[in-house]
């Protein structure tokens, strides 16, 4: 297919995949003339994807490459792989210090957490900022929230592990985590009303 063509079906505009393939965001079509390139289906995945990333995932340019690199040289576990999609996310508070919190709560419940990782610190970050504002959370209510949480991430895990491609996989990771984490929120306050009329 040709650019105009790739538009189209990717709902991308010209102009768009232009910038893509000037940015190196987009590998080069296969050349047809000094002037035309022919496309195909894995021109069309790859757009979808940084489209995806860029605008549902808020990733920026050198996040998008870092997943790309990821792509093109596949770390050596599917685990790394998803961290490298997990790194590539914007977070609140990834810039605040590792938190001896946070560690401990992994330790106690043998998780295998990185202290450092941009999600560990922003949760530590968190749970400062919850407190500072008044709200009680103490180390048994955080367990229970992390137990929780645990059951829906061997879920968002599965669904990524079994996608039938790396991209596919990347794709289940960042756009998944950023489209569901507004699910998550509102079936939270779904089931606190539900609870909550349940003991009433």
């Amino acid at each position: 297919m040709r650019i105009s063509e790739l538009s189209a079906s990717s709902d991308v505009p010209v102009h768009t995949l232009k910038y893509y393939l000037r940015e190196g965001l987009l590998m080069p079509g296969l050349a047809t003339s000094r002037t035309r390139a022919e496309y195909g289906p894995e021109h069309l995945e790859r757009v979808r994807l940084v489209r995806a990333l860029v605008e549902h995932g808020g990733v920026g340019i050198a996040g998008v490459r870092s997943v790309l690199d990821a792509l093109t040289a596949p770390p050596p576990s599917r685990h790394e792989f998803l961290g490298v999609a997990h790194a590539a996310l914007p977070t609140n508070g990834e810039d605040a210090p590792p938190s001896p919190e946070v560690t401990a709560l992994a330790d106690e419940l043998g998780w295998q957490v990185w202290a450092e990782a941009p999600s560990a610190r922003a949760l530590g970050a968190a749970l400062a900022a919850a407190r500072e504002a008044g709200v009680a959370i103490d180390a048994a209510r955080l367990r229970r929230y992390a137990e929780a949480m645990r059951e829906v991430a061997v879920i968002d895990v599965e669904h990524a592990l079994t996608a039938r491609s790396p991209e596919a996989a990347m794709h289940a990771v960042v756009v998944g985590t950023v489209m569901v984490d507004p699910v998550l929120v509102a079936l939270r306050r779904v089931a606190q009303e539900a609870v909550s009329a349940q003991r009433a």
